[in-house]
């Protein structure tokens, strides 16, 4: 909790007051009593009421001035959550081995309703882009707000020959660097990061690097410029027949056979290695999922890790409210209490 006015606490003062005049005139109230012969008088005139009853509204009231007064400094309340002045950066894997069936319907189908389940629940959050890579890696959305023109992108994805990882990270990084002037595109020589960015990378791939920039490279320039790689490996390690619809096939050629691939890996498998070794060396954390659940798992832990914000509130008016309704209740309190009674009542 902080002030914007610390100054204003100055109305305080008016507790001790009120409290100061209430006691001069009570002690102007005593010097000046009649005496009286018949205490048994006295009482009998006397409201029939306890000193509790007498003291409650008194209490209520100084209450409420007090709240009022700490309201008078205007109070903010520290709140953390995640950044909304962040961009978030999708790389979607869309090589040929996508089409695989050991993640039902097939790995690219699974991949499109995770990441479109994950960007409908950052909505209000920060900026989104799409990323896609292959052989090579192009920029599907730029960083938006709009949700609509991000699932309408994932719709629409499909399949290519080859797995660029590297690129698929630097493309990422150009694109955040487009909004975000504290990143420096790739071309550019960054300056030194100071912590980590609010903008981070999200690579989701079931391959293995085979074409454009060593991946490990690009997660150099990444960690220079402050921003996150997170990456997944997605897929099982079974071979599965590889099927994709129309709209989604875009052509792949030949792997040689399932047991075969490039430099003995098999083209169906993530290199879980090298994607972790990505992960750290930019500070960020690699997830593996073999199915459609954990894949949606993955990409709902990513927003506890990304930046987190400290944000004032200011909350003056929940003081006003509060303070206002214990001076209502003190007077409607003593209202009632010394309101005209009928005789016998």
């Amino acid at each position: 909790m902080s002030l914007s006015w610390p100054g204003a606490l100055l109305a305080l003062l008016a507790v001790p007051l009120v409290i100061a005049a209430w006691w001069w005139t009570r002690h102007r109230r005593r010097r000046g009593a009649v005496r009286v012969t018949s205490i048994a008088l006295v009482r009998a005139a006397l409201p029939g009421r306890g000193r509790w009853r007498r003291l409650i509204p008194a209490a209520l009231l100084l209450l409420g001035l007090a709240v009022l007064g700490a309201g008078a400094a205007r109070p903010q309340a520290t709140v953390r959550g995640p950044s909304s002045s962040g961009t978030i950066m999708l790389a979607l894997d869309v090589s040929g081995s996508m089409c695989s069936t050991d993640v039902r319907p097939n790995r690219i189908t699974a991949a499109e309703n995770a990441a479109s389940a994950f960007i409908k629940s950052e909505a209000g959050g920060p900026r989104i882009g799409l990323v896609a890579f292959a052989g090579t890696a192009g920029i599907l959305v730029h960083p938006t707000t709009d949700a609509g023109t991000l699932l309408r992108a994932l719709g629409g994805l499909t399949t290519s020959q080859g797995t660029a990882i590297g690129q698929g990270i630097l493309t990422s990084l150009d694109a955040i660097a487009q909004v975000d002037p504290s990143v420096a595109p790739t071309g550019a020589r960054p300056a030194r990061a100071r912590g980590y960015a609010h903008d981070v990378i999200v690579v989701l791939t079931d391959g293995s690097n085979n074409a454009g920039v060593n991946p490990q490279t690009a997660a150099r320039q990444a960690a220079a410029r402050g921003v996150r790689v997170f990456t997944i490996g997605f897929g099982t390690t079974n071979p599965a027949p590889l099927e994709c619809s129309s709209s989604q096939f875009g052509g792949f050629g030949g792997f040689g056979g399932y047991g075969g691939g490039f430099g003995g890996r098999s083209p169906l498998v993530a290199d879980y290695g090298a994607l972790r070794q990505i992960a750290g060396l930019t500070g960020a954390k690699f997830y593996r999922a073999q199915n459609a659940d954990q894949l949606k798992a993955a990409l709902g832990n990513l927003s506890g890790t990304f930046a987190i914000i400290r944000e004032h509130r200011d909350v003056a008016a929940w003081f006003a409210g509060l303070g206002g309704l214990f001076i209502a209740a003190a007077l409607a309190l003593s209202l009632w209490w010394n309101r005209a009674r009928r005789p016998g009542s």
